[in-house]
């Protein structure tokens, strides 16, 4: 997004959400591999079904690397100055995750101006799997 429009937003305003494709068994695999998480949970179903589950579930850390692309195609991620989440439900294969933000305030500190932001990912049936918040300078 342009800078010159990031200035314009105002604590209450809602960014432009921006909607994941659906989380495949493929995407869990890339995942796994690319960050190393090889735990059976998220890739074996045989071992997800030996636990009492109905199948795998995806990453934790796969919901916050999409919050984190959303937060990097809102402002370049040399402006970010902070970024947390926290996990609030399984996110099941095929959820397509929508994520979005709200600015919550503008501040200055130091002679700088900062943005709080809050955050949340949630699937199609509106259940929130991670609520977050994030602060960028402007």
């Amino acid at each position: 997004m342009n800078i010159e429009v990031i200035k314009t937003l105002k604590a209450g305003d809602k960014l432009e959400p921006l909607t994941q494709k659906p989380i495949s068994r493929s995407t869990l695999a890339l995942f796994a591999g690319a960050s190393g998480d090889h735990n059976p949970i998220h890739i074996d179903i045989d071992f997800a079904k030996s636990v009492g589950l109905d199948d795998v579930f995806a990453h934790g850390m796969l919901g916050m690397a999409y919050l984190g692309r959303f937060l990097t195609l809102f402002t370049d991620q040399k402006n970010l100055r902070s970024y947390s989440v926290r996990f609030s439900s399984i996110t099941q294969v095929g959820a397509e995750l929508k994520c979005s933000g709200k600015v919550t305030e503008i501040f200055e500190e130091k002679d700088e101006k900062f943005m709080q932001l809050e955050l949340s990912a949630t699937d199609q049936n509106n259940d929130v799997k991670l609520m977050g918040n994030a602060v960028i300078a402007i």
